[in-house]
């Protein structure tokens, strides 16, 4: 069966993807659109370019998170990692990133959005320096840019930009004379970006739409405990990231969400073992054959 599927972000939490899509792959299901913020749109940039579950397992098992926790030179003074993001604005480049992306999406062929089926994949990112969410490649024309050469790995690599963890990237409008925007994690406008193939008109859909969360169903959330002013901050945060999706998907979009209740790691847990990574698959795929059992 053909669908479409939406990946949320969440980090190194997104490896229950993998779960999910072996799962999918051996009830003879397959992707005709993706799309996704984040960790979530590395997943869909991976199967767009046709990356199988065995293949992404295989990646994960060899990959060390920590190489992309790349801030330049060490400097020798406790202050330092402070200082480097006041004037960098985050606390890694986020370059080990994007190379990596770069080598593992060349290896399917793949460099720019001319080399994916036209609208295969839609990724999100957040405009800060303008206000606006923005969906790639197609809102690049709004900054004088071709969509079709824009490069994969960056688009990506904007919409993983976790504020103040990574670097934003700069995206120059052509339009306005070279205007800079600071592009970063479209998580924190859209971290599940189902919306984005379902027609306002509600109109009936060509396809099936699956989406894949890493959070508890709706039932399940918890509600935030707030004792201090960290967890002020954290709540604020959180809430920002999932109002408008929780919003949204409420209505009556749930019955078409795997919900894979991630909880036993973070988001920028970038040193997790191989156990820990096999379990957060094992996870995806209990959840997705609980969610086929269901689903019609």
């Amino acid at each position: 069966m053909n669908v479409d599927g939406v990946f949320a972000g969440g980090g190194v939490k997104a490896f229950a993807f993998i779960g999910a899509l072996q799962v999918l792959e051996e009830n003879g299901f397959s992707f005709t659109r993706v799309a996704g913020t984040s960790a979530g749109a590395i997943f869909a940039s991976l199967v767009c370019s046709g990356y199988r579950s065995d293949e992404l397992f295989s990646i994960m098992e060899q990959l060390d998170g920590k190489m992309f926790k790349d801030g330049g030179k060490v400097m020798p003074f406790p202050f330092a990692k402070w200082l480097r993001l006041y004037f960098k604005l985050g606390m890694y480049k986020g370059d080990q990133l994007e190379k990596w992306l770069i080598q593992v999406l060349g290896h399917k062929g793949v460099s720019t959005f001319a080399d994916l089926p036209k609208g295969a994949l839609k990724i999100v990112a957040s405009d800060i320096s303008r206000g606006r969410l923005i969906v790639l490649p197609d809102d690049l024309k709004d900054y004088g840019l071709i969509p079709e050469r824009f490069s994969v790995a960056r688009a990506v690599r904007m919409s993983c930009g976790i504020p103040y963890f990574f670097q934003p990237v700069k995206l120059y409008n052509r339009k306005r004379r070279g205007e800079r925007s600071y592009v970063v994690d479209g998580g924190i406008l859209s971290n599940f970006p189902i919306w984005l193939f379902h027609n306002r008109k509600k109109q009936p859909l060509k396809r099936p739409v699956i989406g894949f969360q890493l959070t508890p169903g709706l039932e399940e959330m918890a509600p935030h405990l707030i004792n201090n002013a960290v967890d002020l901050y954290q709540s604020l945060f959180d809430t920002m990231i999932r109002a408008h999706d929780l919003r949204y998907i409420a209505k009556d979009h749930a019955k078409n969400i795997v919900f894979i209740p991630v909880q036993s790691v973070k988001a920028t847990d970038f040193d997790l073992d191989e156990a820990q990574k096999k379990a957060l698959v094992q996870l995806g795929r209990e959840e997705t054959l609980q969610f086929l059992s269901t689903w019609s």
